[in-house]
C-alpha cells in the first residue's frame, strides 16, 4: 500500500501510550493461556466486554510529543514507518465513513486509536498484546499493539504486506460503525458457526472490503493493486477461526466459533470491496 506522499496526516486522531505500560495483566485462565490460545478468541475484534471490566478504568494519557505527533506529517512518513502507516490508515478509514453517514444524513463520530506496547488499561478491561487490536464500545476506541501484525506473521502466516494493516484498522473501526448505528450487542457466550458473534465479525470485514474499494477517493492512498488485495484476503484467511483452531488444538470445531471461517472472511471481505456499498454487508440475515 502505497500513500500519496504529499498528503498531510491528522496526528490527533491516534493517542501514543507507547512505554507506559499499564496497571496488572489480564487474568485469565491463571496465567496457564499463552499468547496463540489467547488470540485464538479476542483476534480482530473479539468482544471484550465478554471478558468484564477486570480493571477499574483509568485515564492514561500518552506523553506529550509523542512519536506520532513530531514524526508523523505526511504520506510520506505513512510509506516509511508503521506507527505513521496505521495514523494514516485510521485517517483514511474515518474520512470514508464520515463522508459515508454524511451521503445518509447522518453524522459519523470519528473515534482515536490507541497504540500501546505490552499492556495498557481501557473501559473494556486490560488491553494486552496478547489480546489482540479490539476496539471498545465502553470508551469508543480502537486499541493496537503493533507487535500484532509480527505474530500474524509469525504464528498464524499471514503474507503481510501494508494492506493488511489496513484491514485490520478497517476491520476495528467496522465494529465503530456497527456501534453508531446500533448493531453492536454483547455477544456472552454467543458462539458457533451461525452466532451473533461470528455474524458481527463478518459485517466487520466487510465494512473493511468497503473502505479499501473507496480507499483511493480519501486522497490519503494511491489506487490498490491486486497485489496489496490479496495481501488483505490472506490476512483474513489467516485469522479465521477454523484455521487457528487447527493451528492451536489439531482439530475444527465449529461450535466455538466466534469470528467466522477463513473462507468466510475472505468472502464478506471481496463482498465489500466489490460492490463498494455498505448496504450489501447484511450479514444478520439469511446463510452467511
Amino acid at each position: 500500500m502505497t500513500f500519496d506522499p504529499n498528503t498531510p496526516l491528522d496526528p490527533g486522531q491516534v493517542s501514543d501510550r507507547r512505554g507506559m505500560g499499564g496497571r496488572g495483566g489480564l487474568a485469565i485462565g491463571g496465567g496457564g493461556i499463552g499468547l496463540i490460545l489467547l488470540l485464538a478468541y479476542t483476534l480482530l475484534g473479539g468482544n471484550p466486554n465478554d471478558l468484564g471490566p477486570l480493571l477499574e478504568p483509568g485515564a492514561v494519557q500518552g506523553p506529550e510529543g509523542s512519536a506520532i505527533a513530531t514524526d508523523c506529517k505526511t504520506g510520506q512518513d505513512a510509506n516509511e514507518r508503521d506507527d505513521c502507516r496505521i495514523l494514516g490508515y485510521v485517517n483514511s478509514v474515518q474520512k470514508y465513513w464520515t463522508g459515508e453517514f454524511a451521503a445518509s444524513s447522518l453524522t459519523y463520530q470519528p473515534v482515536d486509536t490507541v497504540l500501546f506496547s505490552g499492556a495498557t488499561t481501557s473501559r473494556c478491561g486490560t488491553a494486552t498484546s496478547a489480546s489482540g487490536p479490539f476496539y471498545c464500545p465502553l470508551d469508543t476506541l480502537v486499541y493496537l499493539d503493533l507487535d500484532f501484525f509480527k505474530d500474524l506473521r509469525s504464528r498464524f502466516g499471514a503474507s503481510g504486506g501494508s494492506l493488511a494493516q489496513g484491514y485490520v484498522i478497517a476491520h476495528e473501526y467496522g465494529h465503530h460503525v456497527q456501534d453508531l448505528l446500533g448493531a453492536l450487542q454483547a455477544g456472552g457466550n454467543d458462539t458457533g458457526a451461525e452466532s451473533r458473534s461470528v455474524r458481527t465479525e463478518l459485517q466487520a470485514d466487510c465494512y473493511a472490503g468497503v473502505w479499501a474499494n473507496h480507499a483511493a477517493a480519501t486522497k490519503f492512498l494511491e489506487p490498490l493493486t491486486e497485489a496489496q488485495i490479496a495481501d488483505a484476503l490472506n490476512a483474513a484467511r489467516a485469522v479465521g477461526d477454523d484455521r487457528i483452531q487447527e493451528a492451536t488444538t489439531g482439530q475444527v470445531n465449529p461450535d466455538g466459533w466466534t469470528h467466522g471461517s477463513s473462507d468466510q472472511r475472505q468472502k464478506w471481505f471481496k463482498t465489500g470491496y466489490q460492490s463498494g456499498d455498505p448496504s450489501s454487508c447484511d450479514t444478520f440475515t439469511g446463510p452467511i
